[in-house]
């Protein structure tokens, strides 16, 4: 059987036209579905899109009503952040008395070395920023050597008030004479070799004796009656919503602080022993206990729900204030029950045969020897030292104050079981909330 050539191109014709119908068709269909499925899917975004934007619309009303009902109830009723404010409202933007930015006697005083100048730098912009752009109050800056010129330019540049640079006497800062050179090499070799903090440093006893005792003796501050310390490389959250020094002076306070933990008993271990020495020898003549804060430093009990119990071998349950933030009445420090006080201390040896610090022989002479409501608690103020930090928690206060911090945080050791606030609060001046008037 033969077929001719015709017949086998008719056919070779036929299967490719079958062939492209069949592509043609397939990708007419692809291009379909495509088009069905973009269609589809704009579509489906598009009321995504819709239903989100309805969702986050009603969100914001929610917060517009939450933040118009907090301006209204402000405007309205005021505001009073507690007893230690100098005048009600004082958060109120619109407050225009002549002597709101009137300085008072005082000085912003900071104990600093050489390298430490961009932290010391860091220190005053964010107080600056914070607080003091707005009341120009002299920095005064101590040193046990001299400055330099480095230090001197870039700290008076960033200083929006006057800055004095001061050399301690090598006579307020030195070891004394009369301490046992043999004895002391021995304790320091010892709370060295046992990790005693700073246990092995001799300038760190000398700034701390020097602290304690010789601070408020440098000249240049006779000029001034309150001081406020700042140490380099810490933080001021919030912006202060009144000038510290004037709550002092109005309200008749003589030491504030912001935090308050434990003492290392390592450090200190003979300390309450000669406390208790001196309170026995005072006799009543300074220290009245009835009217000042001594159960804030001897009552151990549990409270509130701070559970964590610190064991103490003496009556001194470790609590006082952290000074590297401490705003001070220097008339007291210069008065004669705080000088007997700290002469009769310092004449035991324990800044340096032990490490005492200033912070607690601070803390126990303003609670044995002020009375409670001379003590006051800037619970308003944002504040970091590390490893800590306190932030307030009060949410209006927060907001109205442009804090940057987490008050909820395990650092903010306000939550924290080292802090004494809980105890203040019971045997100091007590807790102090901020509230809205009604009428």
């Amino acid at each position: 059987m033969t077929v001719n050539g015709s017949e086998v191109g008719t056919k070779r014709a036929g299967k490719l036209s079958l062939i492209s119908g069949r592509v043609l068709f397939y990708s007419a269909l692809f291009v379909v579905f495509f088009v069905l499925q973009y269609t589809v899917t704009t579509l489906w975004s598009s009321y995504s899109s819709a239903i989100l934007d309805a969702q986050y619309s009603q969100l914001s009303k929610q917060v517009l009503i939450k933040y118009d009902s907090l301006t209204k109830r402000y405007m309205v009723d005021g505001s009073k952040l507690s007893s230690y404010t100098f005048k009600d409202n004082v958060l109120q933007e619109d407050i225009n008395t002549s002597d709101y930015y009137i300085r008072e006697n005082a000085t912003l005083l900071m104990l600093v070395r050489n390298w430490e100048l961009a932290g010391a730098l860091h220190s005053m912009r964010s107080l600056e920023d914070r607080f003091n752009r707005n009341y120009h109050y002299d920095w005064v800056f101590m040193n046990d050597v001299p400055f330099t010129d480095e230090f001197i330019e870039a700290t008076s540049a960033m200083a929006s008030g006057n800055a004095y640079h001061v050399l301690i006497p090598s006579s307020d800062w030195d070891t004394p004479e009369w301490i046992d050179k043999d004895l002391y090499e021995k304790r320091l070799e010892v709370m060295n070799q046992t990790n005693v903090l700073y246990g092995g440093s001799k300038s760190y006893r000398n700034m701390c004796r020097f602290n304690s005792g010789f601070f408020f003796r440098q000249e240049i501050l006779s000029n001034y009656d309150y001081y406020f310390r700042v140490e380099p490389e810490v933080e001021y959250f919030c912006d202060f919503p009144y000038d510290p020094f004037k709550v002092m002076r109005e309200g008749g306070k003589n030491n504030g602080f912001v935090i308050t933990l434990r003492e290392y008993e390592e450090t200190i271990p003979s300390l309450w022993e000669f406390v208790e020495e001196y309170i026995d020898i005072d006799d009543g003549r300074d220290i009245h206990m009835d009217s000042n804060s001594h159960k804030f430093i001897t009552d151990d009990d549990i409270v509130g729900n701070n559970k964590a119990i610190y064991v103490s071998n003496n009556a001194y349950n470790m609590c006082h204030f952290w000074t590297n933030f401490e705003i001070g009445d220097l008339n007291f420090f210069r008065s004669d029950e705080y000088i007997r006080f700290f002469e009769f201390l310092d004449s035991k040896g324990g800044f340096y045969y032990e490490r005492w610090g200033d912070a607690p022989i601070h803390s126990i002479a303003a609670s044995l020897l002020l009375d409670k409501d001379e003590v006051v608690h800037f619970d308003e103020l944002g504040y970091k030292h590390d490893p800590y930090y306190t932030c307030p928690s009060a949410y209006y206060m927060f907001l109205k104050q442009r804090c940057q911090c987490n008050a909820s945080s395990e650092t903010n050791l306000d939550l924290h079981t080292l802090s004494c606030l809980r105890r203040w609060w019971k045997h100091g001046s007590g807790k102090n909330f901020m509230r809205f008037t009604t009428s």
